[in-house]
């Protein structure tokens, strides 16, 4: 397989190392590169990454996005993730893993305007884009190789030199033939990563991996598993069906199948919105109704808002 460098996109010719053009050692080889069409796109730190390019004295620093002492993480730089940190961790107990760090309150407006340049470019690749979160999108490359003039592997490294360049933050890639593999492949050389795994590998890369890695099992389903003495997803392939479907019903042939490699689901552009939120986090412990109830009312009326602008009055 001939390597691609993924910082000047250039095909290098025989083993090289490293780009004969521009010199550098990230190339991406595999050999089902070049036929694969699916991919998972994730910003990298994405709030941390926003506020670092638009202050760089904060370049070298840990960088926190998050709420006060009684919040909780939105975001960490990878700096601040070596001393421990991660998101959704309470902010005492990201202060008490990194002291150094430099906490900034989240600008919900800035990152959606950037996710919303980001959302133009993947479209401008496909319009199979399957929006996942502000800072992440599957998509379907299927059939672009006239359009663009190249792989999907190839057009990918491009995307990711061009948001990096035009943006200012960084993302990582991975490439697949189903949804479940280009996601789990995405997670595996951030930040800046490129990952391909391809059906031949599947079987084989994940049966050491933990059943939590599969698509909807959490706690309580990980736990009906290891009554079964299922720990590791190859234990999949060696339990007795009977007994899987026993506890898990219909849900048994797809955990079969995702033990696989195997995943049936095509990459939408357009997702049902299963739920509508509003949410507020307090300095201090509050528990008297009284003082709670016209707290709860600005709730209530933020939900409602935001169900009539999506054109659900009667439910507002």
């Amino acid at each position: 397989m001939t390597p691609l460098c993924r910082d000047c996109c250039t095909l290098q010719a025989g083993d090289a190392r490293r780009c004969r053009s521009c010199g550098s050692p990230r190339l991406l080889g595999h050999p089902e590169r070049d036929r694969l069409t699916i991919a998972h796109v994730d910003c990298d730190a994405f709030y941390a990454a926003i506020e670092k390019r638009d202050d760089p004295s904060l370049r070298d620093k840990p960088v926190i996005v998050g709420g006060g002492r009684r919040g909780v993480v939105a975001t960490a730089c990878y700096l601040a993730r070596i001393n421990g940190v991660h998101s959704a961790m309470p902010m005492f107990k990201a202060l008490k893993a990194c002291p150094d760090a430099v906490v900034i309150r989240p600008d919900m407006e800035k990152y959606a305007r950037v996710g919303r340049e980001v959302r133009t470019m993947m479209l401008a690749l496909t319009p199979a884009v399957e929006p996942v979160s502000i800072d992440e999108a599957f998509l379907d490359l299927s059939g672009t190789e006239r359009l663009h003039g190249a792989s999907p592997a190839v057009t990918l490294a491009r995307f990711a030199a061009r948001v990096e360049r035009e943006i200012g933050i960084t993302v990582s890639i991975g490439l697949s033939d189903t949804k479940f593999l280009a996601k789990i492949a995405s997670d595996l050389d951030k930040p800046r990563g490129f990952s391909i795994l391809g059906r031949g590998e599947a079987a084989a890369f994940l049966a050491d991996r933990p059943v939590s890695i599969l698509p909807g099992i959490g706690g309580a389903a990980r736990e009906r598993l290891a009554e079964l003495g299922i720990r590791r997803v190859g234990d999949l392939g060696r339990v007795d069906p009977k007994g899987l479907h026993a506890a898990f019903g219909r849900d048994a042939g797809r955990l079969l199948a995702l033990a696989r490699g195997e995943d049936a689901r095509p990459v939408r552009s357009v997702r049902e919105t299963k739920s509508v939120s509003a949410e507020t986090t307090f300095p201090a412990d509050l528990a008297a109704f009284e003082a709670l109830r016209p707290i709860l009312w600005r709730l209530c009326e933020r939900v409602s808002a935001r169900l009539k602008r999506a054109g659900l009055r009667p439910a507002a």
